[in-house]
């Protein structure tokens, strides 16, 4: 068995925590490979706001 470093799985929490306003045990409960989706779509949301115009609604950056 193969186990998860301690200060990744803390640096995991702490980021979905500060986007989604998660509580620890909710990011703790969810599977590794659900919490890695969670972290790349965080990701992928802020790709996409770094490259749009700052003064679209959230809604108009998915088109």
């Amino acid at each position: 068995m193969t186990t998860y470093p301690a200060e990744r799985l803390w640096e995991e929490v702490v980021y979905v925590a500060y986007y989604l306003h998660w509580s620890h045990a909710e990011i703790l409960d969810l599977e590794h490979s659900t919490r890695a989706r969670v972290i790349e779509g965080i990701g992928r949301i802020h790709t996409k706001l770094d490259e749009s115009d700052p003064a679209l609604a959230p809604a108009q950056i998915w088109r």
